[in-house]
């Protein structure tokens, strides 16, 4: 198995931080949620950074919070939804490792996500409308830094995870 890190990336409410989990488990590696760190690193959660910084000062802290993990031992690391929008992030985490999309719909993420008081990106009545146009603009993304594909909808996190794990067998090999 590559010794770097598996990231995974996705949509909010695409699971990566439940399937962070059971993937580290299994692999016996560390669990890393970049945007826990950083609320860890600033002291507040992050819909207060987007409040009192923007969503420009959340993303120079998941910027500097993925770059911390260089030199790291290997991780399975959950990244916030945005992490792709910077081209310095998504070499980085080619650079760094593995990257898996957990791919979700965007009304299957509304779903999931429910109070959308905790995501900045999805906060007001039109929160549905939001993620469709989020999704549709940081799908190409996505799969641009993607070394595998796993489709999420209508499955339980173990699965998910079970799938993580085969393909990063076959990856990594």
């Amino acid at each position: 198995m590559n010794r770097g890190h598996v990231f995974l990336v996705g949509f909010m409410g695409a699971g990566k931080s439940t399937v962070a989990q059971v993937v580290a488990a299994a692999l016996q590696r560390p669990c890393v949620d970049l945007d826990s760190q950083i609320e860890a690193g600033s002291h507040r959660p992050v819909s207060q950074i987007f409040a009192e910084d923007g969503e420009e000062g959340f993303r120079d802290q998941e910027s500097q919070a993925l770059t911390m993990l260089e030199g790291q031992t290997p991780a399975v690391v959950a990244c916030g939804g945005g992490v792709v929008l910077r081209t310095q992030n998504r070499a980085l985490l080619k650079r760094l490792g593995t990257v898996v999309y957990l791919v979700v719909t965007a009304e299957e993420a509304v779903a999931r996500v429910g109070d959308s008081a905790t995501r900045p990106l999805l906060a007001g009545s039109a929160g549905s409308l939001a993620a469709t146009s989020l999704l549709a603009a940081r799908e190409g993304l996505y799969r641009s830094v993607a070394d595998v594909v796993v489709d999420t909808v209508g499955r339980t996190s173990e699965q998910v995870a079970a799938q993580v794990i085969s393909e990063l067998d076959e990856v990594e090999a």
